[in-house]
């Protein structure tokens, strides 16, 4: 019974996978940013954000061929970062998967609403409302091309207090 259950809900995901795919593929989405500019200073980010390794726990350095791992304390909360290359037909609005995780007391916290936002190493910027995949929250974005990608987050939990921060992710 308990092997149906799972297979019914490996189907339930796909299925809402496939259908709102197209729709955060679009990334023409109205969303509630409280910063005012690309400064990273004002996303909440700290000088030691640009380093790898500084400031929480880095396993990667965001090679295609290696996994991109970073942990941080935003505001309280144990917030894991991991971004990891959209596998071929799967992609979910972009060559990679910007993923984040909010745990607070061990406990991971998925009754939240979170905006993403990368600036890209040419300037440009992005915003895309993450959705919800199981413990995880996940963007799709195009990270392939090289340079440093400024990595935002700003969420927002159920007390109705907002937190934001973030991490840099460099292409290859």
């Amino acid at each position: 019974m308990k092997q149906k259950r799972c297979n019914v809900m490996a189907w339930l995901f796909t299925g809402v996978l496939a259908f709102t795919s197209p729709l955060h593929a679009a990334g023409d989405h109205a969303h509630d940013h409280d910063d005012n500019g690309s400064d990273h200073h004002g996303a909440g980010m700290k000088h030691d954000d640009h380093g790898s390794g500084q400031g929480g726990h880095d396993h990667g350095h965001g090679s295609a061929n290696k996994m991109f791992l970073k942990e941080k304390k935003i505001d309280g909360y144990n917030v894991t970062f991991h971004i990891m290359k959209a596998k071929p037909g799967k992609e979910m609005g972009g060559s990679h998967d910007f993923m984040i995780k909010v745990e607070k007391n061990g406990k991971a916290l998925t009754n939240i609403m979170m905006n993403t936002r990368v600036v890209h190493p040419n300037g440009q910027s992005e915003t895309k409302k993450a959705m919800v995949m199981g413990d995880w929250l996940m963007a799709g974005y195009d990270l392939g091309h090289k340079g440093k990608h400024q990595m935002m987050i700003l969420f927002k939990t159920a007390d109705g207090k907002k937190h934001k921060g973030g991490i840099y992710y460099t292409g290859s």
